[in-house]
């Protein structure tokens, strides 16, 4: 997900508002402040602590909520990861942590509905695990992304070692030497650790001027941007194909020289939970983090 769609641009049902903001499950955030001389943190003192540094926040309207375990738990250890899989939660198990931070949905749609899910033997098999261990797992998606910097933006710029040449309000990065684009995608596929990626173009095309848009920003976002700064290259997590990858077809049958390159929804915004485990080293004192990346779910042939 991306800075689309932090803050919904339609109202919820009264239902969606009372699961998205807390205020149903008690987990509204206010500015947690830790007792002097306190050694232990608690779920909620640690969501308290990210959130406080971000402009604006608390959100009356987030899916940033817990999807399991209270604010009271005591932390005994926390992951950072993309996803809350099933892989991830055991593996946390193992490590006698109890705190998942996630940046994606827990439970397959955006807003973690789960009536629909009531009777589902994944679903339920899940939750369970998570109950039984007592692990709290909390979405760190909007505040994350309005934290200053992006997390998820700092970390993938950081991975390829384009920070300092980001534009924040095009997405553009301006490089200082061009290169083709078989070696732009094989910086692209060591830096974020990607075994296979797609794109539309040809592998000699040079490239200087590039657009990134990290996660799922949605087709008529990225087609907007892409009209209105003219890259070179197009850089994505996932797409419509029906929508962007058509757009970019048709932009190079009219005679444009712009490419698109899609690396994944995962591995385009896991640097984001890599930042978020060393926010944690430098914010929490003594606390025991550890990122457990969520990894590609399909295998190629």
């Amino acid at each position: 997900m991306t800075l689309k769609q932090i803050l919904p641009v339609k109202p919820y049902p009264r239902r969606h508002f009372l699961k998205l903001t807390g205020f149903a499950a008690g987990s509204f955030f206010f500015p947690g402040l830790r007792r002097p001389g306190q050694e232990s943190w608690t779920v909620g003192q640690i969501m308290d602590r990210f959130i406080r540094e971000v402009p604006g926040a608390p959100f009356r309207i987030t899916v940033d909520t817990l999807k399991s375990g209270s604010r009271d738990t005591v932390v005994t250890g926390i992951v950072t990861t993309m996803f809350p899989t099933i892989p991830v939660i055991e593996k946390t198990i193992a490590l006698k942590a109890n705190f998942i931070i996630v940046h994606e949905p827990s439970f397959y749609n955006h807003l973690d509905e789960t009536d629909w899910l009531e009777n589902d033997e994944v679903f339920r098999y899940k939750s369970a695990l998570l109950e039984k261990h007592k692990i709290a797992v909390w979405r760190n998606h909007d505040y994350i992304h309005r934290h200053q910097p992006d997390g998820v933006m700092a970390g993938v710029l950081e991975d390829l070692g384009w920070t300092s040449r980001y534009d924040e309000e095009s997405g553009i990065i301006e490089l200082e030497n061009p290169m083709n684009l078989k070696s732009l995608i094989k910086q692209l596929k060591k830096g974020l650790d990607i075994s296979h990626l797609r794109y539309i173009g040809h592998v000699t095309q040079s490239c200087k001027k590039i657009l990134l848009m990290p996660g799922a920003s949605g087709g008529r976002r990225q087609i907007d941007r892409i009209g209105k700064t003219k890259p070179d290259v197009a850089i994505c997590g996932e797409l419509q194909e029906w929508e962007t990858a058509e757009y970019i077809r048709d932009a190079r049958a009219k005679g444009q020289t712009v490419s698109l390159i899609v690396l994944g929804h995962i591995p385009s915004e896991e640097p984001g939970s890599r930042y978020m485990a060393q926010w944690i080293r430098n914010n929490i004192p003594g606390m025991k983090v550890t990122h457990i990346p969520a990894e590609n779910p399909f295998s190629y042939s």
